[in-house]
């Protein structure tokens, strides 16, 4: 049922959905950089946006120049690795991660790209249909909202623990190179290095035209510069502070990264994915009907399926609800209401041998053979050897342990009830 109030207000606007928060983080580390000489961080995003968005390198020439600078000190690319989030979110905003089937003619709408309203609608299908088949929730799947939209669910701004979320660790990262930067002059001097070759690749790229004729030499240079100055500027880092500043920003990187990858292989199997699930719950609902049920078990190549079709009827049958518990604490009383819907223990005095032989003849792990030409203290004693009971003493005291075990299989037989309930109806 859905919240009447602001409904109306709601349908008449648009939700301009954005990846706002993102970028606003992303601005929030870039603005450590005071652009007065001493940092790298912005320069790092002006190569990156030079590069990407040039009209006279072709996107051979970009992707070399992209990996080049990129392979040198990956951790540091900061302007490369948190632009490529941003653009991750764009993509999922507009649907064209899911980029449909491009040798179709059309419009991206016509050759089946994703919208951001089927990501989103597919994400909340998969959080009831995983836990329905798997048994698990999605997040046990690597497949919550999360695991798919976290990047624009400011998963890079929060923690669930005491820790502190990997945005405001890479800042405080930065602010520290900034700030020891200021005073300690070996720093200084590599952070400037990587600020001047990246503003020298900058200007190259904005000055080449579509007439100039055999720049890729001077381009290689001017990258082959900024990828070394990079490394020297690594070297420095790891020298000037203390602790394992390297190791730090190599593990938030690939933090960012693993989410990002983990959020691209999700959402582009979505359709696959909520497809084949859809489907096989759709198959076992059909599983009521025996003649369908027989149908799929021999048509079936797959042995899960084979067996679950097969195996359907008596897994069924053991299904009661009266046995389903929620904890271990519960079984003895469930056993204990079970038993008195029964009428059981039907004998409680031991002193009766008529009703204990009588009872115990009802076992199926009793041989009756003969007993109808034996004395009932007779029959006590075979049953109790058969059942593997000492026969020593009266036979009031054979009736007795005979009563305790032929009360005890009947626990027991419940006991098993419950316990192939719980099987069938355990997913597994």
């Amino acid at each position: 049922m859905a919240v009447n109030k602001g409904l109306k207000s709601l349908i008449e606007s648009t939700p301009n959905f954005s990846n706002q928060g993102l970028e606003n983080a992303v601005n929030d580390i870039k603005a450590v950089d005071k652009d007065d000489g001493y940092q790298f961080i912005k320069s790092q995003f002006d190569v990156d946006k030079a590069i990407h968005n040039n009209t006279v390198l072709s996107q051979t020439q970009k992707n070399d120049a992209l990996e080049t600078l990129y392979n040198a000190q990956p951790h540091l690319q900061i302007g490369r690795y948190l632009q490529d989030v941003v653009r991750h979110t764009n993509t999922i905003l507009d649907g064209s991660i899911i980029p449909g089937d491009s040798t179709i003619t059309g419009t991206p709408d016509d050759q089946g790209q994703g919208s951001f309203l089927e990501i989103l609608q597919l994400v909340q299908s998969l959080q009831n249909l995983i836990p329905n088949l798997f048994g698990v929730s999605a997040s046990e799947k690597a497949r919550d909202v999360n695991d798919h939209l976290g990047s624009l669910n400011n998963i890079f701004l929060e923690t669930e623990d005491s820790t502190k979320p990997v945005f405001t660790r890479l800042k405080e990262k930065m602010q520290l190179i900034d700030t020891t930067a200021r005073v300690n002059s070996t720093l200084s001097t590599g952070t400037a290095a990587v600020r001047y070759s990246n503003t020298q690749l900058v200007t190259f790229l904005t000055t080449i035209r579509d007439d100039s004729t055999d720049f890729q030499t001077t381009l290689d240079n001017r990258v082959n510069q900024a990828a070394g100055n990079m490394a020297s500027l690594n070297t420095r880092i790891n020298d000037a502070l203390q602790g394992d500043p390297i190791g730090e920003l190599q593990a938030i990187r690939e933090e960012i990264l693993t989410q990002m990858n983990l959020e691209n292989s999700n959402i582009t199997s979505l359709r696959s994915y909520t497809e084949t699930l859809s489907d096989n719950e759709a198959y076992t609902s059909l599983a009521d009907d025996p003649d369908l049920r027989k149908l799929m078990a021999r048509t079936a190549q797959d042995t899960n399926w084979q067996n679950y079709f097969n195996d359907y009827e008596k897994n069924f049958d053991q299904l009661n609800p009266i046995y389903t518990t929620d904890a271990d604490s519960d079984k003895a009383s469930v056993i204990d209401a079970v038993l008195e819907s029964r009428g059981l223990p039907d004998v409680l005095d031991h002193n009766d041998l008529d009703a204990v032989a009588e009872k115990a003849k009802k076992d199926d792990r009793i041989d009756t053979k003969g007993f109808d030409f034996l004395f009932v203290e007779q029959i006590i004693a075979k049953c109790c050897l058969q059942l593997g009971i000492s026969t020593r003493g009266t036979v009031t005291n054979q009736s007795q342990r005979l009563l305790n075990n032929l009360n005890q299989r009947d626990r027991d037989l419940v006991s098993l009830e419950l316990d192939e309930n719980e099987s069938a109806n355990t997913i597994s």
